[in-house]
C-alpha cells in the first residue's frame, strides 16, 4: 500500500511499468474534467473509473480485495475513510471475471482521502474504501485501476 500527497507521485516511478503510465496520464489529465464512467487509457493494462459515491460506515464494512488489479484511488470532491487489513475471513466466492472478492475483520490500519492526498491498494492487499468521514457522506472519485499480474 502507498499512501501519500498528489504532490509526490512522481517518486513512485519505476515500481511497475504500468503504475508508470497510470502516473504519466495523472500528470497530463485533468480527472475533474473526466464524465462519470470508465475511460480506457492502456487497453486492459490501465484504466479509470469515476464515479459519485455514497459512503457508509466503517463499522462492519466488509473489506475487498483484487488479485490482478492494484487500485489508485483520489477523492475529487468530499473526503472518505478507508480502512486496511492485514487479513480476513472470506465472505463468499472471488470473482475471477471482475477480480474481485471480499472479506471481513477488523480494520488494522486507516485514513482519510481528500485534499490532494491518493492511496494504491496491491493485489491482495485488503482495503475498505468508500466509508463515511466527519461531514462528508458522498464523494466523487476516481479509481485507476492498474494490472500488476
Amino acid at each position: 500500500m502507498i499512501v501519500d500527497s498528489f504532490d509526490y507521485i512522481m517518486k513512485y516511478k519505476g515500481h511497475h511499468p504500468n503504475l508508470d503510465v497510470a502516473i504519466d496520464w495523472l500528470n497530463s489529465h485533468t480527472l475533474d474534467a473526466l464524465e462519470n464512467g470508465k475511460t480506457i487509457i492502456d487497453g486492459d493494462k490501465v484504466f479509470v473509473n469515476v464515479m459519485d459515491a455514497d459512503l457508509r460506515e466503517a463499522d462492519g464494512a466488509a473489506f475487498e480485495y483484487h488479485r490482478r488489479y492494484a487500485d489508485l484511488q483520489i477523492d475529487l470532491t468530499g473526503s472518505e475513510h478507508w480502512g486496511w487489513a492485514s487479513e480476513g475471513k472470506n465472505e463468499g466466492e472471488f470473482n475471477e471475471a471482475d477480480d474481485f472478492g471480499l472479506k471481513s475483520g477488523p480494520e488494522h490500519a486507516g485514513g482519510a482521502l481528500g485534499g490532494g492526498r491518493f492511496v494504491v491498494f496491491f493485489p491482495g492487499e485488503l482495503h475498505k474504501p468508500s466509508c463515511k468521514t466527519p461531514g462528508c457522506d458522498h464523494v466523487r472519485k476516481a479509481v485507476v485501476k492498474i494490472l500488476m499480474k
